[in-house]
């Protein structure tokens, strides 16, 4: 069963000239739960002020959509999502050699145990905690799979496969998540970025091979060229999964407009 993780109120704001206020945020959460989107990712508390203030904000509303808060894996991040009540806490953590390297300036294994600290923090908020896997697609694979089966062991229940830079192509999303669930059994969220233009034959590929969770943003907005856009997203897993029978597109392109008004109002 496919579940849309919307990050519009998160990655779609990184669109260059995209800034929301509170109650933006919260007329667009109240729209994504009335469209029946399964998690939606409101932000990132460690931010602070008005950030910090609509994730409260929007966790408070009790919708039926998750809440989630994302977080680096830094354990003041998540004191920061603590704080807002989220009913899920993301600790997002650098993956390939060159994240690690230039971003962190650490080492693989700084990166596995300071992430287990972070988990470990994160579980004794009571909270479901999902794992980030940023830039997987340019990860060494094998690494990949190490620091999945230590948060597993840990108690993590998801992670998130993240093409963070947008480079990974639809066969190489098939077999690694095709080999994460064969060899750890972890439920899956993909995430794509639409830098060669393939964020949703991507989603679809990463959904065929096991993921049951799939990122997507309202008009594909995000940072560069944007995320799976979930109106396309939609479109084609009706025409070419023949699923979502239940599905109108009409009502998705309908609130996918009033949510692309409240954005360009400003």
């Amino acid at each position: 069963m496919i579940r849309i993780v919307d990050t519009t109120l998160r990655d779609g704001e990184q669109k260059a000239g995209v800034a929301l206020s509170c109650d933006e945020k919260v007329q667009i959460a109240r729209l994504l739960d009335k469209a029946g989107i399964y998690q939606i990712e409101a932000g990132v508390p460690a931010m602070g002020g008005d950030e910090k203030m609509s994730i409260k904000r929007i966790a408070a509303l009790g919708i039926k959509s998750r809440i989630s808060a994302w977080n680096r894996i830094n354990i003041e991040d998540i004191r920061h999502s603590m704080e807002c009540e989220p009913d899920i806490i993301h600790i997002s953590v650098p993956t390939s050699d060159i994240q690690i390297k230039s971003k962190l300036r650490k080492e693989r294994t700084w990166v596995i145990d300071t992430l287990k600290r972070c988990v470990c923090f994160a579980l004794e908020s009571g909270c479901e905690v999902t794992v980030g896997l940023e830039d997987a697609s340019r990860a060494d694979f094998g690494f990949l799979l190490d620091v999945i089966s230590e948060v597993s062991i840990e108690g993590i229940k998801r992670v998130r496969y993240a093409d963070t830079v947008g480079v990974c192509h639809r066969q190489k999303v098939y077999e690694e998540i095709s080999a994460i669930r064969s060899k750890i059994g972890i439920d899956v969220e993909f995430h794509a970025h639409n830098d060669l233009g393939m964020a949703v034959a991507n989603s679809i590929a990463a959904y065929l091979a096991g993921a049951d969770f799939i990122d997507c943003t309202i008009g594909g907005m995000g940072e560069r060229a944007g995320n799976c856009n979930y109106a396309e997203f939609a479109a084609a897993v009706k025409g070419c999964l023949e699923e979502w029978g239940d599905v109108d597109i009409r009502d998705i392109m309908e609130m996918q407009n009033t949510v692309m008004g409240i954005i360009s109002k400003r």
